[in-house]
């Protein structure tokens, strides 16, 4: 069911009357627009606080045509469009539907799935993971009914294991499933790494990758401020440094998000960034390296079975294009081989 035609209809007053032929003049000698040209379409499942939250950055950097929003509660789905569309005269011209039916998403560019159980207090993680994975059951296979062509960016977490379930379910080449991994680990990365060095945050170069949680690997040997690589300089100059130092700003990483929840409930606006730079880089084919979860496989000596971690990937409008050869010390690569396998675990006792 489609809650709303659109925030542009032409159609008003008794018998939907159209106006828009009587309120516009055309052109002498003019022709009707090239139906070749398709619009951006972009469907986003859950209409949580993510979920919103990508919907709204999305919205304001102007990067879709048509947005769909998709959930399981109308009520909530309903009062999240209008409060978006009343905004209307404030945002860059984009049709926003919502939608119970999933057969509203069709023919999008970008599925954004950003649904997910809640834990309940005392429940295991394996147990929470189960649930997430029968609620992909509904999600995944429609989405690609509907738009067998798109890309599939998995929010959801826990991100590695449920994107590769949403690639089990799909059907999808590995290219056009992506899990947004840690993209924003690698940024607040980045932030507390020019806080240190009080440098805008943009001129530094690093890369958290592996699992998107506790065991994720900090690529330390690769990271540069200006160009400059850090731990050579370091050397060079004969300054030293300790390794626990490196370590804290890792684990604090780690911690961020979990200190964001402590305080506000949950996270939202730094997510909606990272995903609408996912999205960006994606859709405007921008060939950007992002460090997302890609099917890992084959990379690194990562061979114990099909998974998928953060790895830094060039994306496009091709899905993933490529991994980067990073150089990895041999301390990074077995740290990422260690992630591999404890994703590999979980996924063992899934049964898919």
């Amino acid at each position: 069911m489609e809650m709303h035609k659109s925030s542009s209809s032409s159609y008003l007053g008794p018998g939907g009357l159209d106006l828009s032929k009587t309120f516009f003049t055309p052109i002498s000698g003019g022709s009707t627009p090239s139906p070749t040209k398709r619009p951006t379409k972009i469907t986003v499942v859950g209409v949580g606080n993510v979920g919103m939250a990508i919907a709204q950055t999305i919205l304001t950097q102007d990067l879709a045509d048509e947005i769909t929003l998709v959930d399981a509660i109308e009520n909530k789905l309903r009062g999240e469009v209008l409060d978006l569309q009343h905004a209307a005269a404030f945002l860059p011209r984009t049709k926003i539907h919502a939608s119970i039916d999933y057969a509203d998403t069709a023919d999008s560019d970008l599925c954004i799935i950003t649904a997910g159980a809640r834990q309940n207090p005392g429940e295991s993680r394996l147990n929470l993971l189960q649930r997430n994975v029968a609620l992909f059951r509904h999600i995944v296979p429609p989405l690609a009914k509907y738009s067998p062509e798109s890309i599939i960016l998995v929010v959801s977490n826990p991100v590695d294991v449920l994107t590769y379930v949403a690639w089990k379910l799909s059907g999808f080449p590995a290219n056009r499933v992506i899990g947004s991994g840690t993209n924003l680990d690698s940024s607040r990365f980045r932030f507390l790494i020019a806080d240190h060095l009080d440098v805008n945050a943009q001129d530094v170069q690093a890369y958290i990758v592996g699992e998107h949680g506790d065991s994720s690997v900090a690529l330390w040997s690769s990271i540069s401020v200006g160009g400059v690589p850090i731990l050579s300089f370091l050397k060079r100059q004969q300054i030293p440094y300790e390794k626990e130092t490196l370590e804290s700003i890792h684990k604090e990483v780690v911690q961020s998000a979990y200190e964001v929840i402590r305080l506000k409930g949950y996270t939202s606006w730094a997510i909606g960034y990272s995903v609408a730079s996912l999205a960006r880089s994606l859709l405007r084919d921008q060939r950007r390296i992002h460090p997302v979860s890609v099917l890992a496989k084959g990379f690194y000596e990562i061979d114990g079975g099909d998974v998928f971690l953060s790895l830094p990937a060039q994306i496009g409008l091709g899905g993933v294009l490529g991994v980067a050869n990073v150089h990895l010390n041999d301390e990074e690569a077995q740290k990422l081989r260690d992630s591999a396998n404890t994703i590999l675990e979980v996924q063992s006792q899934l049964g898919l």
